[in-house]
């Protein structure tokens, strides 16, 4: 199995190549759920995941729901500024998804309610509302992967 990570209704091309890119370096398996902000053949989205496509599991779904019901059992970590559960706080799995949501507003409300338990943050400052989704990506699935001891990475 692997960790996956699911990107609900992605705008910015770079943002999903950059994640991309993560994908392929980790063996993380991508999730995109439509609509996209861009289409996948987009110069920018193709320039941010360099020549790293090929390395990349990626697989696409019509709603957040079609995904949850392809993949039964598995444990779903939201990532908002509005959770209460930090990041850091979870102990993952083989197998969870980390789910993070569209760049100007995050995940729907209901998505956020239905996973209120595993809901996650990266605690910041008050400078800022939020970080960069790319950035976010790596920081979550870095530290599962470190709880599961870097499984497969030298």
């Amino acid at each position: 199995m692997a960790l996956h990570i699911a990107l609900v209704e992605p705008e910015i091309p770079a943002n999903t190549g950059n994640i991309a890119r993560t994908c392929a370096a980790t063996g993380t398996v991508l999730h995109l759920v439509r609509p996209l902000g861009f289409q996948t053949d987009d110069r920018t989205l193709k320039r941010a995941g360099l020549d790293y496509w090929h390395a990349v599991d990626v697989r696409y779904y019509d709603s957040f729901r079609e995904l949850k019901e392809t993949y039964p059992g598995h444990r779903f970590f939201c990532a908002s500024t509005k959770a209460v559960n930090r990041y850091t706080d979870m102990q993952y799995q083989d197998g969870d998804f980390l789910v993070f949501g569209k760049e100007t507003a995050g995940l729907p409300a209901e998505i956020l309610q239905e996973h209120a338990e595993t809901g996650i943050r990266i605690p910041i400052g008050d400078a800022v509302r939020s970080l960069n989704l790319s950035n976010s990506a790596a920081i979550v699935v870095f530290e599962a992967l470190r709880q599961l001891d870097f499984p497969n990475l030298r």
